[in-house]
């Protein structure tokens, strides 16, 4: 029976992500990786413009206004962040499955984690100031609800986010 290891992304995997996700794991252990990317994140445009300045992106500040994606849309991105991320997991050599999660993020990584009886959960963002500050970030409420510790990587780095 082989162990899984969750994981909830909402930016495609780089290979420095795949690396690093390996790395919880033996070569010789029959692990399954389980990637989840939501269908919507319900961000809060104050906070994520907030964010972007907070990494000198006025720029993508900007953009946080006057971009208004329909569902279709977003939930066409998440596809083609699964199907990137997963062939990046493939490609370094990972057994991974993955789907479009649909309704709260959080939600559907801890009931696939539970489901699966998961050995650890993961979840990959790019830094959010205001969350990441204030714990409010996926990471922290997962782990709040799972009453376990839950990884916090920041995409495409080797930075732990501080869950």
């Amino acid at each position: 029976m082989s162990d899984s290891i969750i994981i909830l992304t909402e930016e495609p995997l780089v290979a420095a992500d795949a690396a690093n996700i390996t790395r919880l794991y033996d070569d010789g252990d029959d692990v399954v990786l389980v990637l989840l990317v939501p269908a919507d994140t319900k961000r809060n445009l104050l906070v994520d413009v907030v964010d972007q300045l907070t990494m000198l992106d006025l720029p993508g500040a900007l953009r946080e206004f006057r971009e208004h994606r329909d569902a279709e849309t977003v939930k066409a991105e998440a596809s083609e962040i699964l199907a990137a991320s997963l062939a990046t997991l493939g490609a370094a050599g990972a057994h991974a499955t993955g789907r479009v999660a649909e309704g709260n993020a959080v939600d559907s990584l801890v009931a696939e984690v539970k489901a699966t009886d998961a050995r650890q959960a993961v979840v990959v963002t790019r830094p959010h100031a205001l969350a990441d500050t204030f714990r409010q970030d996926w990471a922290s409420q997962a782990q709040h609800k799972l009453g376990l510790p839950v990884l916090h990587l920041y995409s495409g780095s080797g930075f732990i986010g501080d869950s």
